[in-house]
């Protein structure tokens, strides 16, 4: 039930964790929603989907407003997007690492920004018999996206959330801001073994998914896609591919391959009550994630990897 007061609506917004509908309290100040998460200390920020496609243009209002609000929230938290990476306002802040092909023209991105190795795959993916497109959104390609994910429970070491589900709930995922999306797919002897799905913004494509056969990685289908997108994007003018936070591992050394930088932009923290300024100050404004050292993350990640590695056991199909 939404309430509403001077300048603001108090509201429940739901926003999809891992393709599950959680409802979130949020507050909506003009044409923002900004979400309100955590139990002990409560950050208003926007939608992981809404923080790529907004700028908050005048944060001193914005916190005013927060600050006032009956439903009390202890910190504010948004960034900038690329390509503002220099800092505009004085709060806290810290660094995001953002992976994002800049695209001048796809000779230039083959010829200058991918590795030797990149561009290898890149030619001889055709030579493989993979042809490589844009497509519509289709029932036969619903189908051959669910054969994708339904190659095991686990992908990258960690249980993947779009195993199993049903051909609608597919279908209705797919289908989310289609007008913004572009399809970029790998067929090897008209089956699906890889696609992209690309989010059009004002700024920059965002690759939402991606993801590739097993079975068929021999062929290079994800460098064949990247090289693809970069092609697409270049035909309509578009500056960046964004492919979300830099990873870590083989992933990052994907991403390194096939032209993508890391773009460092700020990224605000502000305390709207005392226990919010504690907690910055504690260093317990990013959870528990955001306190454990690197090197043991790394080796948390790794042996969740193993113990799933364990339990589910990978079926090459």
């Amino acid at each position: 039930m939404a309430d509403r007061h001077g300048g603001f609506l108090l509201h429940k917004e739901t926003v999809r964790i891992r393709g599950t509908p959680v409802p979130f309290d949020a507050v909506r100040i003009k044409s923002m929603t900004f979400i309100i998460s955590g139990k002990a200390i409560k950050t208003a920020h926007l939608s992981e989907k809404d923080e790529w496609l907004a700028d908050v243009l005048e944060p001193d209002e914005l916190i005013r407003t927060l600050r006032s609000i009956p439903a009390k929230m202890d910190l504010l938290r948004f960034g900038q997007r690329i390509p503002d990476t220099e800092p505009k306002f004085k709060y806290y802040k810290e660094r995001r690492q953002i992976a994002a092909i800049p695209i001048i023209d796809y000779d230039h991105w083959l010829t200058k920004q991918v590795t030797r190795s990149a561009r290898n795959k890149i030619r001889k993916t055709p030579k493989f018999g993979v042809l490589v497109r844009e497509s519509e959104l289709s029932d036969d390609l619903v189908r051959g996206i669910m054969g994708i994910f339904n190659q095991s429970p686990v992908r990258r070491g960690k249980r993947f959330w779009h195993y199993g589900k049903s051909f609608e709930t597919v279908k209705e995922e797919m289908s989310l801001d289609l007008k913004e999306s572009i399809f970029v797919t790998a067929h090897y002897h008209e089956e699906l073994i890889g696609f992209i799905k690309l989010y059009l913004t004002d700024r920059y494509a965002m690759i939402t998914l991606i993801l590739d056969k097993t079975a068929h990685r021999d062929k290079a289908p994800m460098n064949g896609m990247i090289a693809k997108a970069v092609e697409v994007c270049a035909q309509r003018k578009v500056p960046y591919i964004v492919y979300t936070i830099w990873r870590r591992g083989e992933h990052g050394q994907f991403q390194e391959s096939v032209g993508f930088k890391k773009m460092t932009v700020p990224e605000y923290f502000v305390p709207l009550t005392l226990k919010g300024a504690i907690a910055l100050r504690l260093g317990l404004h990013k959870g528990v994630r955001g306190v454990i050292p690197e090197k043991m993350m790394s080796w948390l990640l790794a042996l969740r990897s193993q113990w799933y590695a364990l339990r589910y056991p990978v079926k090459v199909v």
